[in-house]
């Protein structure tokens, strides 16, 4: 056994990671309050080619020395816009024709593993403390829940980011084709 090397991993530079296609999704930060966590979310976006990012209220956002360190870069290559408001980001994916689903342990919520992800969908991750706001679920068409047998009941936001996203990859990656 033998780890890869850079050249090896054949990794995209950022250029051209710009001018690649990207999985129809958006993924919509709500309030985040920790650095890293935004960091984490660049991070794992770019691993799976999401669309845009979409930071919120008190969302911090590049340019950030915080956000850098965690990202590793990522901040330079994945899309993003800042929203003052998540009901104002959401107003704008319903008028893009986005289909909007929140993160969240709610009523009648659908298990990640029995969720197929659609084409052109956006996926709202909550305050680490507060999770999704509730003004912004009448935008919602359904809530996703990560399913969880210990004793805890939530993961670290930037965890859950990374589980949603790599299953919504694993539902799409066919239009990245």
């Amino acid at each position: 056994m033998r780890k890869l090397t850079m050249p090896e991993l054949n990794r995209l530079s950022v250029s051209e990671y710009h001018n690649v296609k990207k999985l129809p999704v958006i993924v919509v930060l709500d309030n985040i309050r920790s650095l890293a966590n935004v960091g984490s979310f660049f991070r794992t976006a770019d691993a799976f080619r999401i669309e845009a990012l979409y930071l919120c209220g008190i969302t911090a956002c590049p340019p950030h020395r915080e956000i850098h360190k965690t990202a590793l870069g990522a901040d330079e290559s994945v899309n993003w816009r800042y929203f003052e408001t998540t009901t104002k980001a959401c107003e704008n994916l319903k008028a893009d024709n986005y289909r909007i689903f929140a993160v969240e342990q709610i009523e009648n919520s659908i298990m990640l593993d029995n969720f197929e992800a659609p084409e052109k969908s956006a996926y709202i991750f909550g305050n680490e403390v507060d999770g999704v706001d509730d003004a912004v679920l009448p935008y919602c068409e359904q809530a996703i829940e990560i399913p969880q047998t210990g004793t805890k009941h939530s993961l670290n936001v930037s965890v859950s980011g990374g589980i949603v996203m790599y299953h919504i990859f694993n539902n799409l990656c066919k239009f990245l084709k």
